[in-house]
């Protein structure tokens, strides 16, 4: 009786050997695929880094550190000084994000627990319809709506209120870095409200529930337990709507005034990185080719720069308190 068990055992043992080597085998060609796809992808990688650096190599061999510390940018003839551009760049990013993330995480608050069931859908349906609107759009509408309020009304208020001083000093023509930086502002905000709704919609019911029923208002709920558990993909949502506004090209380059200058106001009109690479394309041979290219191995460093950034703050949202 034993050793009919021990054989059964063993028969046993033997079956599943046999179906775990064929599951192995059948599993190959889907392994060389993916292991495939993901060479691929990483080849393409490679080749377009190392085709932007070998294009921007004479230039950085040229100008050296510069083209990043240099104050004045001169197509066609030179020199070649990003330092104007990258000021933009980041100003009008950071303008940007300080309209659109308190808005867009009221939005998507607005929308999970205070408007109507009815109409929720409806809204968000809208919401997602800008994130697809082309940037040309945006600039066209900064372009003939934006600039003359701009001029009338908005910067003579603005000055008005400071004495003429800074931040809003200077010539007041419409076109500015304040301009861009509120375009974008609204190019990025349907991102930042889509993903936060979606993020801070998994949040447990019972982690709300028991802070009401704890006595605290709706507002302390949102601020000290929604927006916390939600932390981790709110950052996210930043982060994307950060890098869509440093790669913006046509939008800003409509608004912004296209004058590569280091500003002294938030009336300064300039040019960021993309909006210079976007305007300039057509000059783009011998060292003014060369200099684009080390514009745009800037952005992918700045733009990678913010995404591991955000990765790290990820991490550390996720660890326990």
């Amino acid at each position: 009786m034993k050793e009919n068990t021990d054989t059964d055992t063993q028969s046993s043992g033997s079956e599943v050997a046999e179906r775990i080597r064929r599951s192995a085998t059948s599993d190959r060609p889907y392994q060389f695929l993916l292991r495939g796809t993901a060479l691929f992808f990483g080849a393409v990688i490679v080749v377009f880094v190392w085709s932007v650096v070998h294009t921007a190599w004479p230039a950085i061999s040229t100008f050296g550190f510069g083209l990043v510390t240099g104050s004045s940018w001169v197509a066609g003839t030179g020199p070649y000084g990003a330092l104007p551009l990258l000021t933009d760049t980041v100003l009008t990013t950071l303008i940007a994000l300080v309209f659109a993330v308190p808005i867009g995480l009221a939005s998507a608050l607005a929308l999970l627990f205070l408007i109507p069931q009815k109409i929720r859908s409806t809204a968000s349906s809208l919401i997602e319809l800008l994130a697809a609107v082309p940037s040309v759009v945006y600039g066209l509408w900064g372009l003939w709506y934006l600039v003359p309020w701009f001029t009338k009304t908005l910067q003579p208020f603005l000055a008005g209120v400071t004495g003429g001083r800074w931040p809003f000093n200077g010539p007041q023509e419409g076109f500015s870095v304040l301009l861009a930086g509120l375009v974008l502002s609204i190019m990025i905000l349907p991102t930042i409200v889509a993903i936060s709704r979606d993020v801070i919609s998994v949040v447990p019911r019972d982690l709300i529930e028991g802070g009401l029923s704890l006595g605290a208002t709706r507002g302390q709920v949102f601020l000290r337990v929604v927006l916390p558990s939600a932390r981790t993909g709110i950052l996210g949502a930043i982060a994307l709507g950060a890098g869509r506004a440093l790669g913006e090209t046509i939008a800003v380059a409509m608004v912004i005034g296209s004058n590569p200058q280091i500003p002294h106001s938030l009336f300064t009109s300039g040019a960021t990185l993309a909006s210079t690479i976007a305007t300039q394309f057509g000059e783009a041979s011998g060292s003014t080719g060369s200099a684009l290219a080390a514009l745009a191995l800037m952005l992918m460093v700045i733009t990678a720069s913010v995404n591991a950034g955000a990765r790290v703050l990820t991490k550390r949202a996720r660890m326990p308190r």
